[in-house]
């Protein structure tokens, strides 16, 4: 396969390749004031107005929708768990001989999570309320829907 014979289709051409840019490609490269007067006096570059890009005015167009926003009234917050299921799992949990670290054990969650539940400021979750009713032994009050 191999041979001490050379052939033009085994060599390797080893002379170097410059290749240069064309004077077009020259002046596109260039980011200088006068490249770019050259750009579009030469038909490379045009400008195009673009209706709302990079004004100010744009982006506070919705004056009146923010307005709205700011004068509205209601406060948007969480459900959290009510006072009679935060009392039903400390009781329940208590009444079991368990602290909060073993029933998060139980239930496989992190104590912060029934610490959140028995202090009422978590937000209920029904999986974990039906984990609480199962390690607990009990059923646990419900919130309205």
């Amino acid at each position: 396969i191999y041979s001490n014979k050379k052939t033009s289709k085994m060599d390797q051409d080893w002379t170097p390749v410059v290749i240069q840019k064309t004077t077009k490609q020259k002046v596109a490269g260039l980011s200088s004031a006068h490249a770019v007067a050259a750009q579009k006096m030469a038909g490379v570059m045009e400008t195009e107005k673009k209706i709302g890009v990079g004004n100010k005015s744009a982006h506070s167009a919705g004056g009146a929708g923010m307005k709205k926003l700011e004068d509205s009234t209601e406060e948007f917050k969480h459900n959290t768990v009510n006072q009679n299921l935060s009392k039903s799992i400390t009781q329940a949990r208590i009444a079991k001989k368990l602290t909060q670290k073993e029933l998060a054990t139980m239930i496989n969650e992190k104590p912060q999570i029934i610490q959140e539940y028995e202090s009422g400021k978590a937000i209920p979750n029904p999986q974990i309320i039906n984990k609480l009713d199962r390690a607990l032994g009990i059923h646990l009050p419900r919130g309205k829907k």
